[in-house]
């Protein structure tokens, strides 16, 4: 039986995503944070982690990014997952809604429908759309944004659903193991990502990402973050197509590793058609 933590509390996406992936035979074990589910699975080797990594509005998930970034706790890429998000308004029927519950990415992504529906509101950040259900169950003059699942959890109505739903909004999840990656696959649609650390000089960026494109291998996420107690130095994470497997992405490798202080493997990993929530 495979046992499965997740960024919770019970009913966020992060839960939905993984029960869609793993099936009912699986343990749950909902974190409250997205670096307690890493430090879990680094002390649990036989037990996989599914935190967010990116929202397709509210843009990149930091704390995952520098968990990444950073080593610690270590943890590598098993698998990508997405999820088509659509947002149900929970509350109670019949009462007037004064405040708004819910995390950055959905308050984000439906802004404008807010402001045409919801004028006035008073809106307040939670930690994940599942807190936010939570608030709103205290208080009858409140709803929250978030999964349809968490009205019954929380004795709340579904207002309205979906909302936003012409504006696509995808959420990208990833698979955490504290297993070291073996041999990369040949798997068509496998993808890898680094953790470049490069030379504080001008163009160092620039002359990085040429080892790709001469290589013809695209690369299809850049993040960067600031490294800790090293002031103006940023690490990049890099979602590359494709493995070490490939010549062209072995070359590529090879070339790049000159070009950086320090480069990093950080898994290789298929990725799955989205999820629908």
């Amino acid at each position: 039986m495979d046992h499965i933590a997740y960024f919770g509390p019970e009913g966020t996406y992060s839960e939905l995503i993984a029960r869609k992936r793993f099936g009912k035979h699986s343990t749950y074990l909902p974190f409250p944070a997205i670096t307690d589910v890493c430090r879990h699975v680094a002390r649990h080797p036989g037990h996989l982690g599914v935190v967010p990594i990116e929202n397709s509005s509210g843009g990149a998930i930091h704390e995952t990014v520098d968990i990444l970034i950073a080593h610690r706790p270590r943890v590598w890429i098993h698998e990508e997952l997405s999820l088509n998000v659509r947002l149900a308004l929970l509350g109670h029927r019949g009462n007037t809604i004064r405040t708004l519950y819910s995390h950055f990415a959905p308050l984000d992504h439906c802004a404008a429908w807010i402001r045409k529906h919801m004028p006035g509101v008073g809106k307040h950040l939670t930690t994940s759309t599942a807190q936010a259900a939570e608030k709103a169950a205290q208080d009858p003059h409140a709803a929250a944004l978030g999964n349809r699942t968490l009205a019954a959890l929380h004795a709340l109505s579904v207002l309205h659903f979906p909302v936003e739903a012409d504006v696509p909004n995808l959420t990208t999840f990833l698979v955490l193991t504290a297993r070291t990656p073996m041999a990369p696959p040949k798997r068509p649609g496998t993808k890898m990502t680094l953790v470049a650390h490069l030379p504080n000089r001008p163009g160092s960026l620039c002359t990085f990402l040429e080892t790709f494109r001469d290589e013809s291998v695209n690369l299809s996420r850049i993040l960067s973050r600031p490294i800790r107690g090293c002031p103006r130095e940023y690490a990049f994470l890099v979602d590359v197509e494709g493995s070490p497997s490939n010549p062209h992405v072995r070359s590529a490798l090879q070339r790049a590793k000159a070009t950086c202080v320090s480069l990093r493997i950080a898994g290789y990993f298929p990725c799955r058609k989205p999820y629908s929530s």
